[in-house]
């Protein structure tokens, strides 16, 4: 009997330069030992410095992409990133219904080059309708204070604090990043209704992040296609992610932040 195969299914936008999005998210989970599918909300015309145009998927197209892969391949786990758009968000969320695997949302707002991916009615969308579907949520701390309307956090007690508010909108746990935090030592906070664990790391003094969001958020929902629980999923995809930023610098991608290496553990 053929063993079954680990499926993970990523809903985001494309990234032309290949260091985010839907590119990065194949890598990502490809690099964990799962099989990846895609689905296509936006095309971003896009590099290591900037996103100089986005275009976006009618809604229809996005849920045709979903009930094809659905309607055919044993997703075990969905990331979902850039959902642009309250009609994608729409879409996205009614496309899901009835889905039973683990849903990772990474509630992608802003490029590494500042430009928005987000639509700033969609934010409202996304709380009503993503959220409360949301196994994981992983906000970095300014998509954490967004989503809040509040201030960013800058210390640990203010980080756990907005990461039990974003628990009360409905997501099962959420994974505060502190990758945009000060000090040598980066530290996440997985909170759930069970309490807060802490994921630290020294922090590499390097430009090469674009991508570590969509690609953390997809190295977990790779674990949970492997059927790990969400705490070691959660560490295990740490681990990968904070060794892809150490390799960054054995690539040499564009002039701006380049990518993370996702294949560091593959490559010479």
């Amino acid at each position: 009997m053929t063993k079954k195969t680990p499926i993970s299914l990523t809903i985001a936008g494309s990234d032309s330069g290949g260091g985010a999005g839907i590119q990065a998210d194949i890598k990502a989970m490809s690099a964990n030992g799962v099989y990846a599918a895609s689905v296509i909300t936006a095309v971003t015309a896009q590099n290591t410095r900037t996103v100089s145009a986005v275009h976006e998927i009618p809604a229809q197209i996005v849920s045709a992409q979903i009930d094809a892969v659905l309607s055919d391949l044993d997703v075990q786990s969905i990331k979902l990133g850039m959902l642009f758009s309250p009609q994608i968000i729409q879409a996205v969320a009614q496309a899901l219904v009835g889905f039973k695997g683990a849903v990772v949302v990474d509630p992608v707002m802003i490029a590494k080059s500042g430009d928005a991916l987000l639509q700033d009615q969609a934010v409202a969308a996304l709380i009503t309708h993503i959220l409360p579907r949301a196994d994981l949520l992983t906000p970095n701390l300014p998509e954490a204070a967004r989503l809040l309307n509040q201030s960013e956090a800058t210390t640990a007690d203010q980080l756990v604090a907005q990461a039990r508010c974003l628990l009360d909108m409905g997501p099962k746990a959420v994974l505060v990043k502190g990758g945009h935090g000060a000090g040598d030592i980066c530290s996440d906070a997985l909170v759930t209704a069970k309490g807060v664990t802490w994921l630290t790391a020294p922090r590499i003094n390097t430009r090469n992040t674009h991508g570590t969001g969509c690609s953390y958020a997809a190295a977990i929902a790779a674990e949970l296609a492997h059927g790990a629980p969400l705490a070691s999923a959660v560490q295990t995809a740490h681990s990968y992610l904070h060794q892809a930023i150490r390799a960054a610098d054995r690539l040499s991608i564009g002039t701006g932040h380049g990518p993370v290496h996702h294949f560091h553990s593959v490559w010479p």
